[in-house]
């Protein structure tokens, strides 16, 4: 298990009670007392650090190394009734936006996602979770299909945001982001959103419409990132923290001001520290947010979907 800077403390004193059993295995001497009272003090510790979290932290655990990934959860809540699809049919396969068909008890999803690797080799075939056009036109070819055969659509982000490479650029990266926001407006099935890691960005947008969007607790939606946000106000990425609390990033800040419908509860110290709770809420999320979703005629789904999203925000006619 890795530790971010702010765990520290638990680091250390998770060592000790290591440290502990080792001693109580290796001698005759007795440590059952001193595992508790280590036991009670770990308990203490993590309740008292993560009631505390800071935004910034929040965006640290966002992006643990060992958090799950999208087909983390696609895998753990579908088992082997995923099947993963390929490309846009037009450029290519983008392997950092992964989609396809899976289950959840009888009732089938097209699941959307970003994924990122797990190590240096699998970060650059994933391409760092950060999708070209080819990846959104990918997702609007998976969702059109899910409309035409009546099935809700999931979509799980994680994303540093879409890829800003001049090759993006030039097959027209704004342009299929922008498709995917209008196209999924008015898409006739029921749409989920997940914001399950890291959510920047028009690459978080571009596939973020939805007529149910859940933020996990530990998570963060913005425009743009804290460390492109210092850069730019300060030229330094020294200020992110600052920036991360000028945002108003978190799932907390996102529900307060309307923007998000649930934000879930995570497992005390994030959604790594107990894979296969996460899992089952999430599971359990999407079939909850399913059920109220399907009685609704596709015209009265639309347009509720357009309304929520024209009643966000403050302007003057």
């Amino acid at each position: 298990m890795e530790y971010l800077d702010f765990e520290l403390p638990i680091k250390e004193l998770e060592d000790k009670y290591k440290q502990t059993l080792e001693i109580g295995e290796g001698s005759e001497v007795d440590v059952t007392d001193t595992v508790k009272k280590i036991e009670k003090k770990i308990k203490a510790t993590r309740k008292e650090i993560y009631k505390n979290l800071s935004p910034w932290q929040r965006v640290q655990i966002s992006r643990h190394p060992n958090r799950p990934y999208t087909l983390d959860y696609i895998k753990a809540i579908c088992g082997d009734t995923w099947l993963e699809l390929h490309g846009d049919r037009n450029v290519k396969d983008d392997k950092a936006m992964i989609g396809g068909l899976g289950k959840i008890g009888d009732q089938s999803y097209m699941f959307i996602g970003q994924q990122k690797g797990y190590n240096t080799k699998t970060r650059q075939y994933r391409n760092f979770g950060m999708a070209n056009p080819e990846g959104y036109r990918k997702a609007l070819r998976l969702m059109k299909s899910a409309e035409k055969f009546g099935i809700p659509v999931v979509a799980l982000i994680d994303t540093p945001g879409a890829y800003p490479g001049l090759e993006a650029e030039e097959r027209g990266q704004g342009e299929a982001i922008a498709r995917n926001i209008l196209e999924m407006t008015r898409l006739k099935v029921p749409i989920i959103v997940m914001i399950i890691g890291e959510g920047a960005s028009g690459g978080a947008l571009g596939i973020g419409v939805g007529d149910r969007v859940v933020m996990l607790e530990n998570t963060w939606y913005s425009v743009i990132s804290p460390e492109s946000c210092s850069s730019i106000l300060w030229r330094s990425w020294e200020f992110k923290e600052q920036a991360a609390e000028a945002l108003k990033l978190t799932s907390t800040d996102m529900k307060k001001m309307k923007l998000v419908d649930e934000v879930l509860k995570e497992p005390l110290g994030g959604a790594h520290r107990d894979r296969d709770a996460i899992f089952k809420s999430v599971a359990d999320c999407i079939t909850r947010h399913y059920t109220e979703l399907k009685e609704l005629e596709s015209s009265k789904l639309v347009e509720q979907r357009m309304d929520k999203y024209a009643d966000m925000g403050v302007y003057k006619g």
